[in-house]
């Protein structure tokens, strides 16, 4: 009826949003798995994530990818879990077996070289990604009405220097919150305490706090009403570049209310910094 051509109308309007939707090239992937592994991952979806460091200037095929995490889907208990791949990881990163920092394949080869990075160093068969910029965290924290986080002082202190530092560079006008304590924080704020890597623990500290704020986003997201999440989809589908077809963007939308984030974690699992390392 005339109804479902709206529905299907306003969906692809709101699809269409999204910004530099490309496919990856299949022939660079470097899937090379055995049976074995296949049979495990044929009952998983999984998705590489990309948050790349150029200050939201749309460009969203090369810069360095400071954040890596791999979402994988459990199609049949709708299970999430989210992986942070540590950017400093010397993985090889290219068909030439050269060590590199992880978050140069990115910078490298783009999305297709920054996946096949993945599939090649981790044994795994991903073909999907999707990349944001600073831009996006701040637009859906915005759009959520806040999040909330629990923050130290040291890490109340050290969000203050990254937010002038982005107000400088962006353009922005945020403020530091006003000091440690679990408390509402709003975009930049968030996008801040996702960057902070001086308040002890390194990446591997900060990669764990950008998990937390991707969990606070779904958590926040799933109770959202639908005027909320409109909202959230006018702000956040221009930030965004993805090789998912709309088809399949449909297909996981169809479930969102389904999905647990069940768990999240870092990799490599063993921790040892450059120093520990030469020991």
């Amino acid at each position: 009826g005339l109804g479902d051509v709206y529905k299907r109308q306003y969906v692809m309007s709101k699809l269409n949003k999204i910004n530099n939707t490309g496919s990856l090239d299949a022939k660079k992937l470097n899937i090379n798995i055995d049976s074995e592994t296949q049979e495990v991952l044929d009952n998983y979806t999984n998705i590489a994530i990309f948050g790349i460091d150029n200050r939201s200037s749309g460009n969203y095929e090369s810069g360095n990818s400071d954040c890596i995490m791999i979402a994988s889907i459990n199609d049949d208990t709708k299970e999430v879990k989210l992986v942070s791949v540590y950017r400093d990881s010397f993985l090889a990163v290219d068909d030439k077996d050269s060590l590199r920092k992880l978050n140069a394949a990115y910078a490298k080869g783009g999305p297709t070289g920054a996946v096949a990075a993945l599939n090649k160093n981790l044994d795994l068969n991903i073909t999907e990604y999707v990349s944001v910029d600073f831009n996006a965290v701040m637009e859906v924290v915005d759009a959520l009405g806040g999040i909330e986080l629990d923050i130290t002082k040291e890490e109340a202190s050290n969000m203050h220097i990254w937010i002038d530092e982005m107000n400088e560079v962006m353009g922005t006008h945020g403020k530091p919150v006003s000091g440690p304590g679990v408390q509402q924080v709003n975009g930049i704020q968030a996008l801040a305490y996702c960057r902070d890597r001086m308040s002890g623990g390194d990446d591997f500290r900060r990669t764990e706090r950008q998990r937390i704020v991707v969990g606070k986003i779904v958590e926040k997201a799933k109770q959202a009403d639908i005027l909320t999440l409109n909202d959230l989809v006018d702000k956040l589908f221009p930030d965004i570049s993805t090789s998912l077809s709309t088809t399949e963007i449909l297909g996981l939308a169809a479930h969102v209310k389904e999905y647990e984030l069940a768990d999240t974690q870092g990799w490599p699992c063993l921790l040892y910094t450059s120093d520990a390392a030469d020991d």
